[in-house]
Parts: C-alpha cells; structure tokens; sequence
C-alpha cells in the first residue's frame, strides 16, 4: 500500500479509520514521506438519513472530509509504544480472566455448601493450601474442582511472568520519567503508572487537565430538571466515556454523604434567609386546649365564619332594597 501510494503523482494524502489494523501502515506511509491521518471513527460525521453503509461511501465521506479538513486525528503511537501497550493490556486480559476463574471455583464450592471461613486471607497462600485438601464425595466434582484449581494456576503463572517482563521494560522504555513522576502520588505503582502512560501517551499533548479528562471519559455530567434551574448540590457522576482501559484502577463510586439534621439545617444562614418574614406557625397547648399564635389568628380573621358570611348576605340584601324604596 505504501509503494502504490508513492507512485500516485503528489500531492497524496491518505485517510483511514482507526481500528484492529493498528498504525503499521500509517507508520510506513510517513516515512515514505506520504501524509496519512488516522481518524476517529466516532468524530466522522455521519447524516441522520443516511443508513446505507459500504465500504465505498465510506471511503467516499473520509476523502470528502479530508479535502476539507474535517477528520479529528488520533496520535500515532510509536512502535515501541505500541508494543508496550499490548503487553499492557495482554496484562490486563489475565487478570480478567482470572477474576472469571476464581468466580467459577467460588460457586462450584457454594454449590457444595463449602466456605472458607477466612475470608480475610482469600486468594493467598493459606487459602490455596485449604483448597488442595478440598474434597467434594462425587468423583465427577471433585475433577471439576481439580481443573478449575488448575485453571488458576496457570493464570497466576502467566500474569506474574508478564508483570515481570513489565517491570524489565519500564526503565528502558519512553516512559521511564512519567512513571517515576506518577509513583509519586498515592495509591499509584509501577502498573497503574504503565496502564495510563501506555494508554494515554504523550501528557504534553492535551493543552489543560481538563481536555485530558475529556479524553479519559472522567468528565462529570449534569442532568437537571426545569430547563437547568434546578442544580444539585453533590458533584455530579463521571460519564466514563471511551475505552474503559483508559482509567486504570478508577471506579465509579462516589463518597456516601451523611444526612443533615433538622438541627443543622435550621442553623444555617441559607434557611434563616429564606424564614424570615414567614409567621410562626407553633401554638401552645394546656391540657387537651391549644391556643392559636399571632399568626394563626390573623390567618383565621381573614377567613369569616359562615353564620357571618350568611347575615352580611341578609344585611347586604336589606341595603339594596332599602335604597330601591327610596
């Protein structure tokens, strides 16, 4: 592809989308000398009618949009990096599958009704020495349980010789820095250092923190109701946009916040704005009778009775035919 590129009489410039193919051909097509850019898939403009999908329109819209300039880049990665982030991530493949295993072990033996009363020390030394001396009665469960065991530690094997080959390849690796300056912060070692710089690159190419969250899918979102007059106060939640794999050791938790009290509220300078001017409503009672407050009399005032609403009406209609007569 590249030498056919090279060939075609200048100037040239070459457009695909990112995905599965990688950055080998964009990688050559830049030392050929042959402008290439790797598109975002999800930033290519796509009409709202349009619903037919081939590779010939496609190839269609990426040259219109490249004529003027309407592809959103995405960074081309080395290919040292590159490497890098597979091993990364072949890393991170493990450790899910070995998540899956150890669920599937932990149900056979609830199936079973036997638990490890420990459960402090689960997934440790101890624990797999208890469960080697499992045994379940039935022949066939028992096999079950053997192969799940084996499972295990073949997943454990495999994913503490990568984390090694890792540890072997950060020091001599583009990333050495960024992962000494991110080991600096708490709660961050060599792994989860890797995973963001494999994943996120070059830090100097995002202009403020706040693009970087963008790209990271960390950004909170606000959802209010009447047309955003209403605004909460509790910080909002992530959107967790994007490749999940870009946010290494980040959950979408969020702090519980304990209730305030009636106490609490009435003290704070926002309620006694709002009460002031507002009658009190609190009556005081004697035994079974309670007396109405200043407010509450003035509230029953306005309202009359209906003995007095029925002889203004009879005193009303007097007036009216007294005047007639005269």
């Amino acid at each position: 592809m590249a030498a056919f590129c090279v060939q075609l009489p200048a100037p040239v410039s070459v457009a695909y989308e990112a995905g599965p193919t990688g950055f080998e051909l964009a990688r050559a097509l830049e030392g050929a000398g042959v402008g290439c850019v790797v598109a975002a898939p999800g930033k290519i403009e796509r009409p709202a009618q349009d619903r037919v999908k081939t590779d010939r329109r496609d190839a269609e819209r990426l040259v219109r949009l490249l004529m003027i300039a309407g592809l959103h880049p995405v960074r081309v990665a080395s290919s040292e990096e590159e490497a890098l982030r597979d091993l990364v991530r072949a890393r991170e493949d493990i450790r899910g599958d070995l998540m899956r295993a150890r669920h599937r072990l932990g149900k056979l033996l609830l199936r079973h009704d036997v638990r490890y009363e420990d459960t402090a020390s689960a997934w440790t030394a101890a624990h797999r020495a208890w469960l080697s001396k499992v045994e379940l009665g039935e022949r066939a469960a028992q096999s079950t349980l053997l192969d799940y065991l084996g499972a295990i530690d073949a997943l454990v094997i495999r994913r503490d010789s990568l984390e090694a080959m890792i540890g072997e390849l950060v020091p001599l690796s583009p990333w050495a820095e960024p992962v000494a300056r991110l080991r600096c912060l708490r709660g961050i070692d060599t792994l989860s250092a890797v995973g963001l710089c494999a994943e996120i690159g070059d830090f100097a190419r995002f202009e403020s923190p706040a693009k970087l969250m963008h790209y990271l899918g960390l950004v909170p979102s606000a959802q209010a109701s009447n047309d955003g007059k209403a605004r909460s106060r509790r910080p909002p939640p992530a959107t967790h946009a994007g490749s999940s794999s870009r946010r290494p050791g980040t959950t979408a938790a969020r702090p519980a916040r304990a209730p305030r009290s009636n106490a609490a509220n009435k003290t704070s300078p926002h309620w006694r704005s709002r009460s002031r001017g507002r009658p009190s409503s609190a009556s005081t009672t004697s035994g079974s009778a309670s007396t109405p407050s200043a407010g509450n009399a003035k509230r029953s005032s306005r309202s009359p009775s209906p003995a007095t609403r029925a002889a203004r009406g009879s005193q009303g209609r007097t007036n009216r035919s007294t005047s007639r007569s005269a």
